[in-house]
């Protein structure tokens, strides 16, 4: 365990039932300033896959790793070689895969040049702070870290390596038993937070959760750019919290100053919300 996380909680009911941003905050400047760029292939993702594993054992979850093949391409202007990528997943014990559950994910990795605070160091901040939450989630948790999310070329399968991966290894029972995927991807700047679905129907269920959280938000559809794509391809349901513009994306300005922890802060309470029902 890092000297930046907060002590384990060794059982369920001695979790906080609030959402601690200062956890999140404290894992963005962790990834991207002690470890920085982390491309999917590359030993900078290792040691951040390595890290977080750890944070999630901590937090009581059994963790696995999926491990598979990442072509050569384009890394937004860097040319990258051919390698393999990994997905963190870490589930309650005892859980059963083929019983109804819901999936939330973060993807790990970035592109060559970024340090990647707000994309997505963020989104895994918000996750990883929820590991050590008391989520009283209407159903079980996995959550998933996903590798080489971020494109290697232009097409629609050049990038959700992790995400398409995680999918096609689900059999029939755990497709069917997949009752909602929720991508966390770039969700620490600004004030009000983007939900977004990647069909034409508006992400219902998002809204619902922001205003039961009274958190500001702004309904998207269409938004297909994250990892809750290759679930909603596959016929799953998907939906992402996320997206807001910033300066820093995808170069090396995309430092933890860019990142508001009151913004972690809105998005853990809505996420909590969407869990709880």
């Amino acid at each position: 365990m890092s000297a930046t996380a907060a002590p384990a909680p060794t059982t369920q009911a001695e979790r906080p039932a609030t959402f601690d941003p200062a956890t999140a905050y404290a894992a963005v400047r962790h990834l991207a300033v002690r470890i920085g760029p982390r491309l999917a292939t590359g030993p900078g993702f290792r040691r951040a896959a390595d890290w977080a594993a750890g944070e999630l054992e901590d937090a009581g979850y059994q963790v696995s790793r999926q491990r598979y093949a990442v072509p050569a391409g384009d890394s937004w202007g860097v040319p990258v070689r051919a390698g393999r990528s990994q997905n963190v997943v870490a589930v309650p014990r005892g859980f059963d895969p083929g019983r109804p559950h819901l999936v939330l994910g973060a993807h790990l990795d970035t592109v060559a040049v970024s340090p990647g605070a707000e994309d997505n160091a963020s989104g895994v901040g918000v996750l990883l702070a929820l590991a050590r939450t008391d989520l009283r989630a209407r159903l079980p948790v996995v959550l998933v870290l996903f590798g080489a999310e971020e494109p290697r070329g232009t097409g629609d399968d050049d990038h959700h390596y992790g995400s398409r991966h995680y999918v096609a290894g689900l059999t029939a029972p755990e497709r069917r038993a997949v009752r909602g995927m929720l991508a966390l991807d770039r969700v620490g700047v600004g004030a009000v937070v983007p939900v977004g679905s990647a069909t034409a129907d508006p992400p219902a269920a998002l809204v619902r959760a922001a205003r039961r959280a009274g958190v500001p938000h702004a309904a998207e559809t269409g938004q297909r750019s994250s990892d809750h794509w290759s679930f909603v391809r596959a016929g799953l349901p998907g939906l992402r919290v996320g997206s807001t513009p910033y300066a820093g994306y995808h170069n090396a300005r995309d430092l933890p100053g860019l990142v508001d922890a009151g913004q972690l802060d809105r998005v853990g309470r809505l996420v909590l919300a969407w869990l709880r029902g």
